[in-house]
């Protein structure tokens, strides 16, 4: 058992990072010209965007200068980040976890979550969510927590506005050692935070961000710059709209609402809880963002790492999925789903989604929630030609699920055998 997951794991990096469908298209294309036009030019740009992906990026880069090309290597980077990620948390984990335990939750973040979707470009989200996971792993051990300090402070520093999910993992942690010390953590990472902006835009409080604002449509709070959308719409529509909804994109999260998957979290609680907090605190500031849907994009790409938590559950109750059959129908509900997610990811390429920016974008709320065009459910309408290496990606995203999905569907029928009667016969028939 433990083999064949290995080899699932081992041989599902190599198709992702060679079969599955990767590019550049747009904020991609601003970061890799901004990390390009400093390692060739010397120059440093007023980008809004941070400079710490493309930096880490930097020797893969030179490397295409070689080896295939920059832009090859950019559109493959974050499945590097991913595959450095797991390695690193493995030994961090395996005294503290069941080793099948962490395999499971790796085979379901990379086949059956939000991520696969997002390993197909060069966004800065992965590199965030992989800093911070690593991050709250180191804190949360009893040596290491320095250095998972400055691994969520580097990956706040290259999404800003996560800041306020470190916030709410700094509260808790003062509330649990009852001292201030964790609050030089926000501290630093706003301190680089506008550093950063100061050495490239002029100004320690020049995001780049100034008088940006999105095209006035039907709807009533379009057109308005900064945080101008309506909270309460701005929650729901995160939560709940079919094209960005998180119930939809991670449907792992609402296993902590079921009261056993709390208990079985055990004494890794703490680790679940402040990352489930940092995820609040994306949604708590990206839902007074005039553009909380994130643009021209599949799913909801500034809550990338909500999928881990998400896997981490879902994994959890794959392992114990409980004794009666409500249960186990539960678990492999939410497993249906999340897999889902990963091949609708794989499958839909966004220039599927063009119609969304038809007519200077007067329509693109279609996308965010209506569910025959969101690009999670677009393909049961419309199901798009694919590629051989498309499709050989979405095959093994269907395989891990019914490896997955295999013990589940085991528990129901040995329950639906237990419900039939002993047998009776009627003109001969056995039923």
């Amino acid at each position: 058992m433990a083999s064949l997951e290995w080899a699932l794991l081992a041989g599902g990096l190599v198709v992702l990072f060679f079969l599955l469908p990767h590019g550049l298209a747009g904020d991609d294309l601003t970061r890799f010209d901004d990390v390009e036009r400093l390692l060739h030019d010397g120059v440093l740009s007023e980008s809004r965007f941070s400079l710490v992906m493309p930096l880490v990026s930097a020797p893969f880069l030179l490397l295409g200068e070689v080896v295939a090309s920059p832009e090859w290597w950019a559109a493959r980077f974050n499945v590097i980040v991913v595959a450095v990620g797991l390695v690193v948390a493995f030994p961090l984990l395996r005294t503290r976890i069941d080793e099948r335990l962490f395999r499971q939750f790796a085979l379901v973040l990379l086949f059956a979550s939000l991520l696969t979707n997002r390993l197909r470009d060069y966004n800065a989200e992965v590199l965030t969510a992989t800093l911070v996971a690593v991050g709250i792993v180191l804190i949360t051990s009893r040596r290491h927590a320095v250095a998972g300090w400055i691994a969520v402070v580097v990956g706040v520093v290259n999404t800003p506005a996560a800041i306020v999910g470190l916030g709410l993992v700094v509260a808790a942690e003062v509330l649990r050692e009852r001292r201030l010390r964790p609050l030089v953590w926000v501290a630093v990472a706003a301190g680089a935070i506008m550093l950063e902006a100061w050495i490239r835009r002029g100004g320690p409080f020049t995001t780049g961000y100034e008088g940006d604002h999105g095209i006035r449509t039907v709807l009533p709070y379009s057109g308005r710059p900064g945080f101008s959308y309506p909270l309460l719409f701005g929650l729901l529509s995160i939560l709940f709209s079919f094209g960005r909804g998180l119930v939809f994109f991670t449907p792992g999260l609402l296993l902590w609402l079921n009261a056993r998957t709390r208990r079985l979290v055990g004494n890794e609680r703490r680790l679940i809880v402040a990352m489930l907090l940092f995820v609040l605190g994306l949604i708590v500031v990206y839902a007074k963002w005039w553009a909380w849907y994130g643009g021209l994009s599949w799913g909801p790409r500034f809550f990338l790492f909500a999928a881990v938590p998400a896997s981490a559950l879902l994994a959890v109750r794959l392992r114990h999925p409980g004794r009666s059959a409500s249960a186990t129908l539960l678990v492999l509900g939410v497993l249906t789903l999340s897999a889902w997610v990963a091949v609708s990811g794989v499958v839909t390429d966004l220039s599927e989604l063009g119609f969304c920016a038809q007519d200077e974008y007067a329509l693109e709320s279609l996308c965010w929630y209506t569910p025959e065009y969101s690009p999670l459910w677009r393909p049961l309408v419309d199901f798009p030609e694919l590629s051989a290496s498309t499709a050989l990606v979405a095959a093994y995203s269907v395989l891990v699920y019914a490896y997955l999905a295999a013990p589940l569907c085991a528990r129901l029928l040995d329950a639906s055998k237990a419900l039939r009667p002993r047998g009776w016969r009627a003109a001969g028939w056995r039923l």
